[in-house]
Formats: C-alpha cells, sequence, structure tokens
C-alpha cells in the first residue's frame, strides 16, 4: 500500500509495494513517509529512553556489542559507544555501489526503522530521507559483509555521513560527510543509546542488491523471450508447441504464462502460416521448450520478488522493541531469505542466458536453421557472427560459474558469537554481473535473428514482433559484410536492459503487475 504520484512516493512502512522499490531503484524520486509511523518511532524511543533512565541493562542499549555483549556501559558514555560502534564498523573495501543501489539502501532504511521496532528519533528517518530526496548519496564500498548480524560495514558507512563521518555524492561529486549533511541543512547526529546499532543492523544492502538483481532480471527475461519470437520466426519454426492446451495440462503457472505471452507475441504473424508443409517436425528444445525453461525463471522470479518485498518492509535490527516495553534480542539481521532468494536469480538469470546462446547457435548452423553460414551471404571471405557467438558462450560459461549457491558458503566471526552467516550481501552483489552477462548474450541473438529474418522478408511476422526488428534496426545495421561488432553488441546490451517492453510481457513480471 504505498500513494504515489509520477515524481513522488509516500511510503508506509510494512506495505511498500514491489512496484515503488522498482520505481526508487529507476531514478530519483520524492519520499515521504506516511504520518501514520510516526507515532510508533515515538512509542520505541521513549521505551529506550525508560531503559536508560532506570539504569536497566539492555543489549544494545547500554552493553558492549556482539561478544562484548555482556559488558555494561556507563550512562555518560553511551554517545561515544554509538559513535565508536559506526567508526569501528566502516571497515568495507572495493568500489562504491552504484547510485541507484544507494537510493534503495536510503529508503529500505528508512522503511525498517519506521516500523516503529528500532527505538530510534524520527528525525534520524527524516535524515535518510531529505538524502535521498536531494540524491545526497553515502559512499558505500560494496565488499566487507557476510550478511549476518545486519549488513554492518556498509550500513555503517551510510550512519558515517549521518554523524558527519565518511564520504558521499552531491550532485555527483564526493565529498565529506559533514559536507553532505550541510547540504540537506542539517548538522550532524549525535546518536542517542541504540540509534547506532538500529542503524548498523540489517538487512538493508542485501536486499537492496537483490532487489537490483531482480529488476535486471526481468528486464533481460522480457528481451529474452522477444529474441526467442524473432529466431522462431528467423528459422520459420513451428508455434505448435506453444499450444495453450500443452500448458494447461501440466499446470505450471509460469509456463502457461510464457506460453500465452509468446502467442501474443506472434499473434498476427505471416511467417508461421505460410510454411505448413515445410517437414520440420520439431524445433530443438531451445525454440520448442521456451516456456518450460523460461516459465521455470519466471515461477522462481516471482518468488523471490515476494521474498524481497517482505524483507524491504521488515524491522531487521536487534534488539526490537515491542509496544508493551519489551526489547528482545533475536536474529532477524540474519540474510538468510535473501541469500537463498538471491541464490535463485541468479540460477534463472543463468538459464536466461543459456537457452539464448542455445538458439543463437542454432540461427548460425545451416543444417538446422536453413539459414546462410553465420548468417552472412559470401562466407570464408566473412565470418559473419561466428565470433559473436564465442562471446555469448564465454559469457554463458561464466554466468554458469557464478551461479554456484552462495548461501552455503558461511565462516564464522566475532570470536564464534557469529557463527553462522548468510553470504547473502555477495550472493546478490554478484547478480550485477550475471544480468550484464545474459543481456549481452540475448542482445547477440536478438541482433542475428533480426539479421536471419532479412534473408526472407516476403511476409511480415507479427506487428508485435515487428515493432522490435524496428528498434533493433534502429540500433545496429543489417551485416552485409564484416564490421566492427563491439560496439553494435554494446548497443544489443543496452536494448536487453530496457524496461519499455509491450505489455503481453511486462503483464506476467512481479514488479511491473
Amino acid at each position: 500500500m504505498t500513494k504515489a504520484t509520477t515524481s513522488s512516493l509516500t511510503l508506509l512502512p510494512g506495505h511498500v509495494s514491489l512496484a515503488s522499490l522498482r520505481s526508487i531503484y529507476a531514478a530519483p524520486v520524492q519520499l515521504s513517509l506516511d504520518p501514520s509511523a510516526r507515532a510508533l518511532m515515538q512509542a520505541s524511543l521513549a521505551t529506550v529512553q525508560r531503559i536508560v533512565d532506570e539504569d536497566q541493562v539492555v543489549y544494545g542499549i547500554n552493553t558492549g556489542f556482539g561478544k562484548l555483549a555482556s559488558t555494561k556501559i556507563a550512562h555518560e558514555r553511551l554517545a561515544e559507544l554509538q559513535r565508536n560502534l559506526v567508526l569501528s564498523h566502516s571497515v568495507g573495501t572495493g568500489d562504491a555501489l552504484a547510485d541507484d543501489v544507494v537510493r534503495l539502501i536510503l529508503a529500505t532504511k528508512a522503511i525498517s526503522l519506521a516500523r516503529g521496532h528500532s527505538g530510534i528519533r524520527p528525525e534520524i528517518v527524516d535524515a535518510l530521507l531529505a538524502m535521498a530526496n536531494a540524491n545526497v548519496l553515502p559512499v558505500i564500498p560494496a565488499k566487507g559483509s557476510v550478511g549476518a548480524s545486519g549488513d554492518l560495514a556498509p550500513l555503517a558507512h551510510l550512519a558515517c555521513v549521518l554523524i558527519g563521518e565518511g564520504q558521499a555524492k552531491v550532485d555527483g561529486k564526493v565529498v565529506s560527510g559533514a559536507e553532505a549533511m550541510r547540504s540537506i541543512g542539517l548538522p550532524p547526529f549525535v546518536l542517542g543509546p541504540k540509534e547506532g546499532l538500529a542503524l548498523l543492523n540489517g538487512t538493508q544492502v542485501s536486499t537492496s542488491l537483490a532487489l537490483a538483481g531482480l529488476f535486471g532480471a526481468e528486464n533481460v527475461f522480457a528481451a529474452a523471450l522477444v529474441a526467442g519470437c524473432l529466431s522462431l520466426e528467423a528459422i520459420k519454426g513451428s508455434v505448435k508447441p506453444f499450444d495453450a492446451r500443452i500448458h494447461d495440462a501440466r499446470g505450471q503457472s509460469g509456463q502457461i504464462a510464457v506460453a500465452a505471452a509468446v502467442r501474443a507475441l506472434l499473434d498476427g504473424s505471416a511467417i508461421d502460416p505460410s510454411h505448413p508443409n515445410c517437414g520440420r517436425v520439431q524445433d530443438p528444445y531451445s525454440i520448442r521448450c521456451v516456456p518450460q525453461v523460461m516459465g521455470a525463471c519466471l515461477d522462481n522470479l516471482h518468488h523471490a520478488a515476494r521474498v524481497l518485498t517482505i524483507e524491504a518492509n521488515a524491522a531487521s535490527d536487534n534488539p526490537l522493541v515491542f509496544d508493551n516495553g519489551d526489547v528482545i534480542s533475536g536474529g532477524n539481521f540474519h540474510a538468510e531469505p535473501v541469500a537463498f532468494v538471491a541464490d535463485i536469480i541468479a540460477l534463472a538469470v543463468a538459464e536466461i542466458g543459456a537457452i539464448s546462446e542455445r538458439r543463437l547457435s542454432l540461427l548460425l548452423d545451416p543444417g538446422l536453421s536453413g539459414l546462410p553460414a553465420f548468417l552472412i551471404r559470401d562466407s570464408g571471405v566473412n565470418s559473419g557472427f561466428m565470433i559473436a557467438q564465442v562471446t555469448a558462450a564465454a559469457l554463458a560459461a561464466e554466468n554458469q560459474c557464478l551461479a554456484n549457491p552462495s548461501s552455503v558458503t558461511s565462516l564464522p566471526t566475532s570470536a564464534n558469537q557469529e557463527d553462522h552467516v548468510s553470504m547473502a550481501t555477495y550472493g546478490a552483489r554478484r547478480l550485477g554481473d550475471m544480468v550484464r552477462n545474459a543481456a549481452v548474450m540475448v542482445g547477440i541473438e536478438a541482433m542475428a535473428a533480426a539479421q536471419g529474418m532479412e534473408f526472407d522478408r516476403a511476409l511480415q511476422s507479427s506487428p508485435l514482433v515487428e515493432e522490435q526488428f524496428a528498434a533493433i534496426r534502429q540500433r545496429v545495421a543489417y551485416l552485409e559484410q564484416d564490421r566492427y561488432l563491439a560496439t553494435d553488441i554494446e548497443a544489443m546490451r543496452e536494448w536487453a536492459q530496457q524496461s519499455a517492453w509491450p505489455e503481453a510481457l511486462t503483464q506476467c513480471l512481479p514488479s511491473f503487475a
């Protein structure tokens, strides 16, 4: 439940939709908090203050952290404790996370804290949203989180900016945390009891990276269905395997949806009816089994979307404050749900690319496709798409390696206090590389399939396929003879990573719904 306009979103913590999260990722948008969240935050803040005033000993409020949880901290040193926590955990390394991911991190951190279980001042949540709205983006190194006890190191780099430390981007320029705070008209915060811990605990970095992977996977999924239709038309394949009765007989929802999408894309084609007696009995699996393979991918993307939508709305720090005054230590910071679905998305992305690469190989083989070898007229002198397929094969193999599960990897930390971790952050982060690889593969297939269609343009395909054929031709020209293809491949990667797809495709994708 998220109220939205074209340029603003009002976030109701616990009920922010996947489509809203996609819009935050896609472009800067003005964010505000539903007024109902403030009372919940104030109530949990009052609980924390009561504990401090009564000098109760509660983990995270007036104790050390991790293995030092049994060490009580004196009242007059609580602010020092929270500041030191943030500084000591700012140990990330590697390239900075992309701006679109950081926007999501700011938004999801604000959503989580605004659930009212964190004991944090509403003004800190306001500051997170102010940074997002002003496009003031903390510089967050990509590496250093094991995905348990929260995304500690990367979130510490975010929290550093709030206390006037670390670095942030302002208008694309890297400045100090203090200058970043001045740019949004706020002094650096002196963190109160539990506030540093609430900022550092949580799964917002791994969740945002996984959401970015999901959104990228959706775009490439749509591109791959278009590319598959282009390939089918190029080889004059059969549409009979997409008959709804076949897929209803199996009952898998993703498979049914993909078959319907392909039928919608091909509706009105004059190519399929033109070869009823061509002698082709069965197309290879990469054509014939698109609904089965891509449908399974779609089912997994839907599952991942459900889990990530829940997690983006979750209270995932520790301890949590409840409305009866209880403060309970638990483990919501453990990112196992995110780790599992990151692995699931990785499997889907690997398969989207793998079956696309196989269709590309089919197009280049005259014995299977009926088209000129390597899709070039004067082969021998010209190599055509021969080596472009080698690039696709290299990326397919790379994605197969990257698809190995991350969630089964664990190394203990914090002197064995944190003895099992999720590795969700790496698992989610590697999705960016995988999606890009898959987009290159799908882009090459689509370019090759358009080339294949050019060898017989006596008949037109469907309006939707012809529209995509024209869009490809706007980006890359017909390959009359060998030329420098790297720029064409990059143009087609961009085509495959766009989000402007026919409704026949987007209506079955979770974040477009």
